[in-house]
Parts: structure tokens; sequence; C-alpha cells
């Protein structure tokens, strides 16, 4: 099939046609005729499978079909997005596929100033793509009206409910119109996600397909075991050594990811940033630029943040820390192997992590190859501890402190850590690698597909409002 056949006027047939695009993807080839007929559509799709254009496509098309008078602050599409980043990714879709196109759109969210905001609205808009929080706070002060909404697309809405929208997202659906459109795109059907569905939309068509190409296949897994106190310095290596020139990195906490940002430009001299719920958005904004345009060679994201982060071609995604939740390791290494590249995905893992790598390895039902680095050997004498930091198991979200008690033992382990820290924290990163070579597995590709039927399927358990 190709774009010249579902239905798209000719400035939009051009614009798709300069980004390189003759084909649709099987998630647009499926959305994009149901939303231009003005069906509701209920669809499973991962970011990666072009389903942002699947709705910002037939979207425009449906606003050049009429040119209705508008009053101020009324609006024609609503887009709800679970981030800031994913709310200017679906944007910048729109500026891209809309260019030859007559229409307003503007992104709404918070970290920045809400007055501009009311502004713009004021001077009328045709497209708000916008996350709840700071758009209910805007509609409570009267500065949004609803009253003309024709589609409203909910964009990652499983992420939404994780994120404890849920009280946002009534709210606002109580101030739309009843004879409206609905889009509703997540990347589970979960109990919570058909209630949802039950409840906005009528007669909904369900689309559901898979990554294209099988990208999950594609992405090379390893670990490697490591004391906690060498992982910034093997980190340092496997960058410098394999040349790596864009690099995703995760921590489980935003203090770690500040950390490792500034020890690996202080320390190891290359160029990072870090990108989490803490930074503004305007450094939000710059980071992931500056990553995107090469300015920046590692990126340093905690799981919250790094939502909405597509990166076509991005090679390299390492776990500096693993998720407590088995389903974010599977989110996290998603970021890379898109569109059918190759990528691959680094998993650092000291003695405190090796319970969470065998819930991730029972989770996914594979055994992830472990490639033993000679320099890097962890010292077999020192104990695990406890991890309290993190996603999962009713801990306390985002502190630094470890648990366990004040036994002897564990505070003598602590000790030994902090005397290797500063033993090679402040030394310039030369320890040489030496890898035994990798032996091939052939199950990588049937590990890769049933990690991405994982993906597609997992029901994620709600969790406090971040």
């Amino acid at each position: 099939m190709k774009f010249t056949e579902l239905g798209l006027n000719e400035s939009l047939l051009k614009a798709v046609k300069e980004q390189g695009y003759t084909e649709p993807t099987p998630i647009q080839a499926k959305a994009i005729p149901l939303v231009i007929e003005g069906k509701d559509v209920l669809a499973a799709a991962q970011t990666g499978t072009g389903k942002t254009a699947g709705f910002t496509l037939p979207l425009l098309e449906r606003l050049s079909q009429t040119t209705p008078v508008m009053k101020k602050k009324q609006i024609r599409v609503l887009v709800l997005t679970p981030t800031r980043e994913l709310a200017a990714q679906v944007a910048e879709s729109i500026a891209t596929y809309g260019k030859y196109m007559s229409y307003r759109s503007m992104v709404i969210f918070g970290g920045v100033g809400i007055n501009p905001q009311f502004a713009a609205l004021k001077k009328g808009v045709d497209i708000v793509i916008a996350t709840p929080g700071r758009l209910l706070d805007i509609a409570n002060q009267g500065g949004i009206d609803f009253s003309a909404v024709e589609t409203l697309v909910l964009d990652e809405a499983d992420r939404m409910l994780d994120m404890g929208f849920i009280h946002d997202i009534k709210k606002l659906m109580a101030m739309m119109p009843k004879n409206r459109q609905t889009l509703l795109f997540s990347a589970t059907f979960s109990r919570e996600i058909k209630t949802l569905a039950s409840g906005l939309l009528k007669d909904p068509v369900l689309v559901e397909v898979a990554r294209e190409n099988s990208t999950a296949g594609k992405i090379s897994q390893v670990v490697h075991l490591v004391d906690k106190s060498r992982k910034r310095e093997l980190l340092s290596q496997l960058i410098k050594a394999g040349d790596w020139k864009q690099v995703l990195v995760f921590t489980r906490t935003k203090h770690g990811a500040n950390k490792l940002t500034k020890q690996l430009e202080e320390i190891a001299g290359i160029k990072a940033a870090a990108i989490h719920g803490n930074k503004s958005q305007g450094a939000r904004t710059k980071a992931l630029a500056d990553f995107k345009a090469g300015n920046v060679r590692v990126l340093v994201a905690t799981d919250i943040a790094a939502r909405g982060i597509d990166i076509d071609q991005l090679p390299h995604v390492v776990n500096f820390e693993l998720p407590n939740v088995p389903e974010d390791y599977v989110h996290r290494i998603g970021r890379t192997g898109r569109a059918g590249m190759q990528g691959e995905a680094v998993s650092l893992v000291c003695v405190d992590e090796h319970e969470l790598l065998r819930n991730i390895e029972k989770f996914t039902k594979s055994k992830i190859e472990k490639v033993d680095i000679e320099a890097f050997r962890p010292d077999p004498s020192i104990a695990a501890e406890p991890i309290q930091n993190g996603r999962g198991g009713g801990q306390k979200r985002g502190g630094g402190q470890r648990g366990g008690g004040n036994s002897r033992n564990k505070n003598n382990n602590s000790r030994n850590r902090n005397n290797k820290s500063k033993n090679t924290d402040n030394k310039a990163d030369k320890t040489p690698i030496e890898k035994k070579k990798r032996p091939h597995n052939p199950h990588a590709e049937k590990i890769g597909s049933y990690l991405q039927a994982k993906l597609d399927n997992m029901d994620k358990k709600p969790n406090r409002r971040r």
C-alpha cells in the first residue's frame, strides 16, 4: 500500500514525500483511513511503529475538510500525552506534516510560564498537545474552551494511568462535548485501559499491530558483572574503547543521574547531560536536542524522563543500574533497535542487583548473556546489600539511602566499597578492557521476539503520581 491510497490531500502527501516515506507502516495503514472516516479507534502500538503519524496525518486531513467559525479559546483537536518530551514529539510531527497547511497549534505543559499559554489560547488555536496537569490548571481558570473539540487523542494512555493522571483525565473529559471522535493509543490493553476506553469511546474499532520488522529481535543484550564502585569506570571504558558516539544511560534516581553525568564529564572527559523530572523544561529540551544533534555523547536519564525519547538510530542503551520492575527493563532496551536497525543493550550489574537480574530473566523467560571482562571482575568478598530506591516494592522513591540495618558486616562492606570508590573514582579511566570472545547466541532472535511479545502485552500496575 502507498500513502497515496490512504485518502490524504496533496499538501500532506507532499510533506510525507519530503520525509522520504512512500509506504505506510502497519499501524498507519490501518489507522489513517479509520480516523479520516471519523471512527473512534482503540489502538495497541509501541513507540517506534510510526503511530504518531498514524493519528497526526488523518487529524490534519480532517481539519482541512471543514472551516468552522471558532470563538476565542475554542480548539478543534486535543492530544493528551503523559510527558513533556512526548508532547513536544507530537507537536514536531504535526509541524512536519502540516507545513503546507493553514492551521495553528501549540504545546501546553508544566515547567514553563503559564501566562504565554493563556495568551496563545486567546489568539485562537486549532490543535493543542498537552499534559493533563497543566491543561487542567488552565481549564480551571477559564483559559480554554473545549466545547468545539472535534477529536480527542489519548497517546500512551497506559503510561498516563501508570503516572496517576486518571483523575485529571476524568475531569477534563467532563468538559468535553459528548459528540466527538476519540482515539486511544496504548502499549497494553490492561483491565484499566479497557475500563477507560469503555467510558470514552463509542463503538471503537480495535487496531493491533506488532512492532515493525520485529525490531526487538535485533537488540543484542549483554550483562557485565562489576563492583558498584567501578561501574562508572567500566562505562567510560566501554564508551571509549567502542568509540560509542551516542549512548542512552539509565539510572534509578535523579541524584544518581546527576552524579554520573558530573563524573563522566569531570573524570572521564566524556560530554554528557542528565534528563529527569527535577530538571527545568528548558534544560530537558536542550539536553535532548544536544543529544540528538551529537553535541552530547551520553544522555543519562531516569525511567520517567526517558518516556517519549524517540531516536530512530540510537545504537546503544546502558542500564547503569537495573530497574526494580522487570517491565521497565523491556521498555528501556526498546529505545534502541528501532525501524529494523541493530541495537545493543548493556547492563552493568553489581552484587546488589543479582536478584533484580534474576527477576528480569524470569519475566522475559530468557537468560541474558554474561560477558566477562578480565580487568573488571567483581570482588567476591563484597556481600549484597538491599536496594531501597527506584520503582517498585512499596519502597521510597528517589531516596539515595540504603537500608538493611546496622550490622557490623554490612558496615564493613560499606567501608570496603567506599575505600574502593576512593581508589578508583579519582583516577583516569585507563584500565584496558579485555573481553572474552563472545560466543554466537543462536537464540537471540527468539529471545528478542519473546521480549517484544512481553512489551506488547504486559499489564503495568498503577503507581503513585509522579
